[in-house]
């Protein structure tokens, strides 16, 4: 009885996570987030942009975003919310 109210719960969580039509993230990049990889690379990487892609978007340079992506930069509160908004995520998203 008490796996049977178990899978009820676990079917009413997933069906109203649907309702708000969240986005899912496979676990390969949610495990790379887990694992502390830099969120910046990781949904970029899930979004399917190149750096270039998402640098021109951003509008700053390559080497920039490589750095951000490595950790030698910060990024100011305006790239990176300009950062986020491409990756359509919240700022908190790709903030560590």
């Amino acid at each position: 009885m008490a796996n049977r109210a178990r899978e009820s719960a676990i079917l009413r969580a997933y069906d109203a996570a649907k309702a708000r039509k969240e986005e899912a993230i496979p676990s390969e990049f949610a495990a790379r987030l887990i694992a502390g990889e830099n969120p910046i690379r990781v949904y970029r990487e899930f979004r399917g942009l190149t750096q270039e892609q998402l640098a021109k978007s951003a509008r700053i340079a390559r080497a920039y975003l490589a750095e951000l992506e490595t950790g030698r930069k910060n990024g100011s509160v305006a790239v990176l919310k300009s950062i986020a908004a491409m990756l359509k995520l919240d700022l908190d998203d790709i903030t560590e």
